[in-house]
């Protein structure tokens, strides 16, 4: 009789897993840091464009309502596109014969003498800035200190003199006269601006070239001026600026000869008068602002853009 031995195999009954709480998500400080400045950063350049773009936004838009639109609901922050009235631009350029402002002419000599003052002051200072950035001589190091010093001076204070000075030479009234005047007053700041980003040519571009028997105006045409672009193009624009905005010596030198105005004698006149409506004044502040506007988006790429990255290696 045989006797079969039966195990058991003791079963188990599985058990649900205990329920564990998630652990609750810690930020590090790095991270913190990384979203308060991203928002603030945010907030920061939103606000900044606030403030930068809606005067110019308002005005804008001063511009183009008529004006009983204007005095009866000065706050409105838009306009419908049937109540678009560009009378206003119309009145500030149109010849002072047909009843207007006469902006042309004054935009014109504006143009000219602000051109020609950004033609001849680099003309000055780019052979300046250069002498001083790389030639050695007696006092060399003083030079551009002491031409930062003569923008220093206030304009206020050569105003008599220049006045006296060129009613007697017959330049008074002139815009010659007028364009002696703005080169005079920036050539010593725009020598100090050039001075400095020449001195961040690479010099040794300029002793290969010397090598290959370039000369010094050779070098300087071929090999600093065209890395120094961005420089100057910065300083044109800066130059542009001063000499379109200029209202002091403008005053004093073409306040008898309205055919001789610039822009800025315009605006003053329009801002002086109460015969002139607030829709005029403002188109004639787009007038005068849309240019520098243009220029600057026009050389933004030079402005912006290194031209001397990877000009040297090793």
């Amino acid at each position: 009789m045989t006797t079969t031995a039966r195990t058991t195999t003791p079963t188990t009954t599985a058990r649900p897993a205990a329920a564990t709480s998630p652990t609750p998500r810690r930020w590090s400080h790095d991270t913190v840091e990384t979203r308060v400045f991203g928002v603030l950063r945010v907030v920061v350049i939103v606000g900044l464009l606030l403030i930068t773009l809606f005067p110019f936004y308002y005005m804008v838009l001063l511009s183009v309502r008529p004006l009983d639109q204007v005095v009866g609901d000065p706050g409105a922050l838009a306009v419908a596109p049937a109540d678009l009235d560009l009378g206003s631009y119309a009145a500030v350029l149109a010849p002072t014969g047909s009843g207007g402002q006469g902006f042309l002419v004054f935009m014109a000599n504006s143009a000219l003498v602000a051109l020609g003052t950004v033609a001849v002051t680099l003309l000055i200072a780019l052979p300046g800035a250069y002498a001083v950035s790389r030639l050695r001589f007696f006092g060399h190091r003083q030079v551009s200190v002491l031409f930062l010093a003569v923008y220093l001076f206030p304009a206020i204070l050569l105003a008599v003199p220049l006045f006296v000075f060129f009613t007697r030479i017959g330049l008074r009234g002139s815009l010659a006269g007028l364009l002696i005047v703005y080169v005079s007053q920036i050539v010593a700041v725009s020598i100090y601006m050039l001075r400095n980003y020449f001195d961040t040519v690479p010099v040794s571009l300029e002793e290969a070239a010397a090598i290959d028997g370039c000369s010094r105006l050779g070098i300087m045409r071929r090999i600093s001026l065209p890395l120094a672009m961005p420089a100057i193009m910065a300083n044109a624009l800066f130059v542009f600026m001063i000499a379109w905005n200029e209202f002091l010596f403008a005053l004093l030198f073409l306040v008898e000869q309205r055919d001789r105005w610039t822009v800025s004698l315009g605006i003053s006149q329009l801002a002086g008068s109460i015969e002139v409506p607030t829709t005029v004044l403002m188109a004639g502040s787009v007038i005068v602002t849309v240019p520098i506007i243009v220029l600057f988006f026009a050389g933004e790429r030079l402005l912006v853009e290194g031209l001397t990255a990877g000009a040297e290696k090793g």
